[in-house]
């Protein structure tokens, strides 16, 4: 493949693209069409090579066209639509964005923060067509990059009070997304059905990269919605949708209420990725809707997939994220470069050609995260003799309780076998004589009832004492991030624990 372009070129010209729910669709001409356009646009307005373009738009097929359209001509940067004035202002002026293409009569902030930088805004038009993609006076044409040109640009929502910028090239684009059509075995037969947020990395390369890589059919709703989910699958009859963990049990949720739906659906599998999936859940998903659940492991900096289970007849591990599934994956020593032997924890580490090579304007994180030609993930994980992954925890999310360190995976493991409890989150806790403590969110199954004791007195027969959350508190639901992941550092806080 010698680039992206080339990627839309290989399928068939009358097979259908990009749908949108309500029912527009473009095919594979038309939005090959509609890149080359985009490309003499962006020329036309002075962008090449590793320029950097923001997109702000609303999850959708117009989102979808823009990005697969803008992404073989520079680098593109999707920013949350949802974000305020001042983070707007902050993404842009980190990105030294050159130019802002935002969807035409969509109010938003980014508008006037993008004329105070004086960063030059284009409007597209909603309606799916090369038209919409048109813009910039009479001039240049565009001119063909390289494999090794930036062609996304991410933030990592990380742990430190400042986002790392990730560059993904058109080479780590095309061997992802290679990797998960593999993977996943998708053909030219299949149709995707995203409900992930295309400004994350998990909405953008598995949805709807690895669909075009197959010369599939993606259809694209305005965002995830349990309450619209099972409308949406008896509409579009996908084969396949791909969601993090909390999405899943939003829809595990509502299956009593959508049996009729759940029992007429095509599913070949259902995708799990962005966060460890619990057993129960994969369970009930397998039986609600009669199909493989496919977990993988995943991470920005590697364009999205490093492992990942495959699908029958190969054998599924729950609990774990699968093999590697396109780059060399190993279990390190925390603290050098040094690998582990099977059954041995240790930190889960990663080359291959869908890896970035390092963060943008950071040396010091560069320094300590890549490694030899190895880029360390923080994640802990342990590996088993047929190269299966079980991610055990995060480096920096183990609770640190008077010297003995807790992994906050598994005391959710354990409060979720409690039969009343839908969903756990495990943290740390300020403590002014340990340093910090245990504190989990506890989500209760809908028609059950279970007190802080009960809860405790259950995880204390399982756990070793110091492991007990010593809080526990109920909600509704648990905190997430603007892409669905629960992030466990500074929960306590977030929640009013401290």
């Amino acid at each position: 493949m010698n680039d992206i372009l080339h990627l839309y070129e290989g399928a068939s010209k009358e097979a259908t693209a990009i749908a949108s729910v309500e029912g527009d669709a473009v095919n594979y001409g038309t939005l090959v069409e509609c890149a080359e356009r985009c490309g003499d646009s962006l020329a036309r307005s002075g962008i090449s090579g590793d320029d950097r373009v923001a997109i702000v738009m609303r999850n959708g097929s117009l989102m979808a066209m823009t990005f697969a359209s803008a992404v073989p001509w520079c680098a593109v940067a999707p920013l949350n639509p949802a974000y305020t004035a001042d983070e707007f202002d902050y993404y842009l002026k980190d990105l030294e964005a050159d130019l802002l293409l935002v969807e035409a009569g969509f109010h938003s902030p980014v508008l006037d923060v993008a004329n105070n930088l004086g960063i030059r805004t284009i409007e597209i038009d909603a309606a799916l067509g090369s038209e919409g993609l048109t813009f910039g006076p009479d001039g240049e044409s565009r001119q063909r990059r390289t494999l090794d040109n930036i062609a996304l640009i991410l933030h990592t929502s990380g742990t430190t009070s400042k986002p790392k910028m990730v560059p993904l090239s058109q080479k780590n684009l095309l061997a992802s997304a290679q990797n998960i059509a593999s993977t996943l075995e998708l053909t030219a037969n299949d149709h995707c059905l995203n409900v992930m947020p295309l400004f994350h990395i998990h909405g953008l390369m598995a949805p709807i990269m690895a669909t075009l890589y197959a010369g599939a059919c993606v259809t694209c709703t305005p965002g995830f919605d349990a309450l619209r989910f099972y409308g949406w699958l008896d509409e579009t009859s996908p084969t396949w949708y791909s969601a993090v963990p909390t999405m899943h049990q939003a829809i595990l949720a509502r299956a009593k209420r959508n049996q009729e739906s759940a029992a007429r659906n095509r599913l070949r599998f259902i995708r799990s990725s962005s966060a460890s999936l619990p057993v129960p859940v994969l369970n009930g998903l397998e039986e609600t809707f009669g199909t493989r659940v496919v977990e993988a492991y995943a991470m920005t900096e590697a364009a999205h997939q490093m492992c990942s289970n495959p699908l029958p007849p190969q054998e599924r591990k729950p609990g774990t994220v699968g093999p590697a599934a396109g780059p060399k994956v190993q279990i390190s020593d925390t603290s050098v470069l040094e690998f582990r032997q099977p059954g041995q924890e240790g930190e889960i580490v990663i080359n291959g050609e869908n890896v970035t090579k390092g963060y943008i304007n950071n040396p010091e994180a560069n320094a300590k995260d890549f490694v030899d030609g190895w880029f360390r993930t923080g994640d802990l994980g342990i590996m088993d003799e047929e190269g299966y992954v079980k991610v055990t925890g995060r480096l920096k999310e183990i609770i640190n309780r008077g010297g003995e360190k807790i992994a906050p995976l598994e005391v959710d493991d354990v409060l979720l076998d409690h039969p009343a409890i839908d969903q756990a989150c495990t943290f740390a806790i300020p403590h002014d004589k340990l340093g910090e403590d245990v504190g989990s969110i506890v989500v209760v199954r809908e028609g059950e009832s279970v007190a802080k004791d009960e809860v405790q007195r259950f995880a204390r027969e399982r756990l070793a004492a110091f492991k007990v959350p010593r809080e526990i508190v109920f909600l509704q639901d648990i905190p997430k991030g603007p892409t669905g992941k629960v992030q466990r550092i500074g929960m306590a806080e977030r929640i009013g624990l401290v």
